[in-house]
């Protein structure tokens, strides 16, 4: 382990993205998307399984030992890091993703100042879309990090895994990660209800059920801030109305008409001129007019209705790029926002005895052990 911090502490201070670990191999690092091979330092396959050893816990190496492969995100010396282990014909490797220290603000992300006005937003669900790798958490992230700064509430999220870690400034945050402290988004979204919160954050709206209880908690004076996967307005609605037996369309199409706050679709614009890439957005809000398309089923009228709402803050994908990113002079590189970097600071990551372990397969099912991250 030694070994391993001076080599995290090394890519921190060189500003590595990445970097991998397998046996008999040159490390490999990415800086600014490019890989390079440090060719003096190679660990032996015995090396890496014995770091393997140090980084799972019993529950990770169950699933390591029956699946091949396991997630887990964890804080090593005040870093924080995404990880994937896996088998590969030479053995075990590991794939380390090095975090940003901090959460980065909504100004540095290149999002519409408009997304700061969800940190008022005191009930309904915001639902953050798009495909993987667009962005979708680390936007959700942003928004809490704003309300944490300049809120006094009660933030829960349920996450799949921790990716940031906040500390509490005005709000006071609780995080929970799938597989260590929940056994299911669901089961998470049962609790959260009997632990007085005011923000809930849902890493990912997938299970009917996941989505019947978000909606409720929304219905019942919360903020719920969830991630959908889902490339379009009608899209995403649609896939929240097939998560309901058609007997209760109706009543759904009402429910989700009067929570909806915000419908954001994001996804990540290559800008030639800058030579990086941007969240593209398309964003619905839920004004009296398209709670009314939302209500009648209309649902092909949402992306017109949204072209002629510029003024209440609603954009297509086109007008986001023609009236916001081509009138914007400047932006904040991700090269700078995404450098690692040292947490600000660090509670203790503490597992209780209490608490016991969960079961690697009794209480969830293939596709939750598959996803699973595990805090350390």
């Amino acid at each position: 382990m030694e070994r391993f911090e001076r080599l995290i502490y090394d890519c921190v201070r060189d500003r590595f993205s990445d970097v991998h670990i397998t046996g008999c191999h040159p490390v490999v690092s990415r800086k600014h998307g490019f890989i390079n091979f440090d060719r003096e330092n190679t660990w032996s396959h015995e090396e890496v399984d014995a770091l393997t050893k140090k980084l799972l816990n019993a529950r990770q190496m169950k699933i390591f030992k029956d699946r091949w492969s396991v997630d887990l995100g964890l804080s090593v010396s005040h870093v924080r890091l995404r990880m994937n282990v896996f088998n590969t014909t030479r053995g075990i490797s590991i794939a380390i993703r090095i975090l940003p220290g901090c959460v980065p603000n909504i100004a540095s992300l290149n999002l519409h100042p408009s997304i700061q006005d969800i940190s008022q937003v005191r009930s309904g669900l915001v639902l953050v879309c798009g495909s993987t790798g667009s962005g979708k958490s680390t936007t959700m992230a942003a928004v809490i990090d704003e309300i944490n700064a300049n809120r006094a509430s009660h933030i829960i999220t349920l996450e799949d895994p921790i990716e940031y870690r906040f500390i509490s400034r005005k709000s006071f945050v609780e995080q929970r990660e799938l597989g260590t402290h929940i056994p299911s988004f669901e089961q998470g979204l049962l609790d959260v209800l009997r632990e007085d919160p005011d923000v809930i954050l849902v890493g990912e709206l997938r299970e009917p059920e996941t989505i019947r209880l978000a909606l409720n908690a929304a219905e019942s004076g919360h903020l719920v801030i969830a991630s959908l996967h889902a490339s379009n307005f009608e899209d995403a609605i649609y896939r929240i109305l097939n998560a309901f037996p058609h007997e209760a369309k109706q009543a759904i199409h009402h429910q989700l008409a009067a929570t909806l706050s915000w419908l954001i679709v994001q996804r990540l614009e290559y800008i030639t001129r800058l030579g990086f890439r941007v969240p593209q957005l398309s964003i619905l809000r839920g004004t009296p007019a398209v709670r009314s398309i939302i209500r009648e089923d209309k649902l092909a009228q949402l992306e017109s209705a949204v072209q002629t709402a510029r003024g209440d803050g609603m954009f297509t994908m086109d007008g986001y790029m023609k009236y916001y990113i081509e009138k914007l002079t400047s932006f904040t590189s991700p090269f700078e926002i995404f450098t690692p970097s040292l947490e600000p600071e660090s509670e203790v990551v503490y597992q209780s005895p209490l608490a016991g372990t969960m079961p690697a397969y009794t209480e969830l099912s293939d596709e939750v052990v598959g996803r699973t991250g595990l805090v350390s």
